[in-house]
């Protein structure tokens, strides 16, 4: 039987049998292409440069900062406050100058010398050991009140700064004994204090004598007590002839250097021994 035989007695084939025969080719394919790349040849492991430190390297790095443009609509509060660059800091302790510590001190020099005046007329019925006690005791505690740490009172002006110098001056020589021609710590006489006491607080030279004081034309004169202030010379004498000088300290008060046997102390001027005695003042230009 030949070939044209065979064909003859087979039945024709179908379309959709020759679909099938057209697509076996195309499956075959498909099947052998996911197993390619398990046959091709492997890639390369991907090069991460090393990172490089500027530090050890020696390089300085410069990163070029990148300015972003802003929004078109971006908005700007206007209850933002910047804060300060200083505020961000805690503010260093600052450590008083000595000249600071130093003016505290006199202020509160000052504040005690105010406040004991009333209480510094001497009295010859208590003993000078006595009223030296009280006198210390005193002053321990007023200082013990009073507190460095606080400001120092402004003075009003330079003037009466002057003039707390003068009175410290003088008050720290209270119980210096009497001396006739007395000039220095060691002893003074009535017009030798108070020449010693300008001399040293403030640089002013006096006249020697209390005559010469009271004649101080450059010194303004003044004859009522009522007008008197502290820091002001006052003279006393009989008939008008002064024979005695001091420096007035407030609340009709006054420093000086009495006579023989009595120390440098404050009496009052108003009543008293000297109550009749006071012939004018001077108040001497600081």
């Amino acid at each position: 039987m030949t070939s044209d035989d065979l064909r003859k007695g087979q039945p024709a084939a179908t379309p959709a049998a020759r679909s099938r025969r057209a697509l076996s080719p195309l499956l075959s394919l498909l099947l052998v292409l996911p197993a390619a790349p398990l046959l091709a040849a492997p890639e390369p492991a991907p090069i991460v440069p090393e990172a490089i430190d500027p530090a050890s390297s020696g390089v300085e790095v410069s990163v070029p900062a990148l300015e972003l443009p802003a929004p078109a609509n971006a908005t700007v509060s206007s209850s933002a406050t910047p804060v300060p660059a200083a505020a961000a800091k805690p503010a260093a302790t600052a450590t008083p100058p000595a000249a600071s510590l130093r003016q505290k001190a006199d202020a509160a020099a000052s504040a005690t010398l105010a406040a004991l005046l009333p209480h510094l007329a001497g009295n010859d019925n208590i003993p000078l050991l006595d009223r030296s006690a009280m006198f210390a005791g005193d002053v321990s505690r007023l200082l013990a009140t009073y507190d460095l740490t606080q400001g120092v009172p402004a003075q009003s002006s330079p003037v009466e700064g002057r003039v707390q110098q003068v009175l410290k001056a003088a008050m720290g020589l209270i119980g210096t004994p009497y001396r006739w021609g007395g000039t220095s710590s060691e002893g003074f006489d009535c017009s030798g204090l108070v020449g010693y006491v300008f001399r040293n607080a403030l640089g002013i030279e006096l006249p020697r004598v209390s005559r010469e004081m009271a004649s101080k034309a450059d010194a303004e004169l003044i004859r009522d007590r009522k007008e008197l202030n502290p820091g002001d010379l006052v003279f006393f004498g009989l008939r008008g002839r002064v024979n005695h000088v001091g420096i007035y300290v407030g609340d009709g008060q006054f420093l000086h250097a009495p006579s023989r046997g009595k120390d440098v102390r404050v009496d009052r001027m108003d009543t008293g021994y000297w109550g009749n005695r006071f012939v004018q003042a001077r108040r001497v230009d600081l």
